[in-house]
């Protein structure tokens, strides 16, 4: 199977599935790696392990449609069986989601369908929950949709800050990526 992953900043996620990948643990290939971010250190990561790195930067288009154009583009050109959104914050339309029908799978900080969005870890903290977690889906064209695949609780501490919960909810988000996409390549749950 080959994946193309879409980050925005320090790509943890992806170095998770480039060291499970490394080890034998993950049976798949890294087609690419790409950010709408030129200073994403996910494309280090992506670059020191030898994957093909790409930037569609937002800024250098004249429009949302032109951009997600040109990162549909640039996506399909790597031919991927799927793609991964793992903490890339940008919202593609619904023709990025139609080209990649079902293969279009994402990574959130929060048990969706609660919290959805760019603040889901400071949203459940706002809320007062006592227990909030990670969610892998299939992304659809809404923000945070799509039938959830997999998801893992994580605790609330007293007194814990956003950057403390957010820490602890990638470590075990992380993991279930990992389990995730071991399910999707040894059981066919494309």
């Amino acid at each position: 199977m080959r994946i193309v992953v879409l980050v925005s900043g320090s790509g943890s996620n992806l170095q998770a599935v480039i060291d499970a990948v490394a080890q034998g643990e993950l049976d798949l290939e890294i087609a690419a790696v790409g950010s709408d971010r030129p200073d994403a250190y996910g494309l280090v990561r992506a670059r020191e392990a030898g994957i093909p790195a790409f930037t569609v930067n937002f800024r250098d288009y004249a429009d949302r449609a032109e951009w997600d154009a040109e990162l549909t583009r640039v996506v399909s050109s790597y031919a991927p069986d799927l793609v991964l959104s793992s903490g890339f914050m940008r919202i593609v339309s619904a023709a990025f989601i139609d080209t990649f029908q079902g293969r279009y799978l994402n990574t959130h900080p929060a048990l969706l369908p609660a919290f959805p969005g760019a603040h889901g870890v400071r949203d459940a903290l706002a809320y007062g929950v006592k227990v909030t977690g990670c969610t892998v889906h299939w992304a659809d064209a809404g923000v945070d949709t799509g039938p959830i695949v997999a998801q893992e609780a994580v605790a609330v501490l007293d007194g814990e800050t956003e950057a403390e919960l957010h820490e602890r909810i990638k470590v075990v988000e992380r993991r279930l990526l990992v389990s995730t996409l071991s399910a999707i390549v040894q059981h066919g749950l494309l």
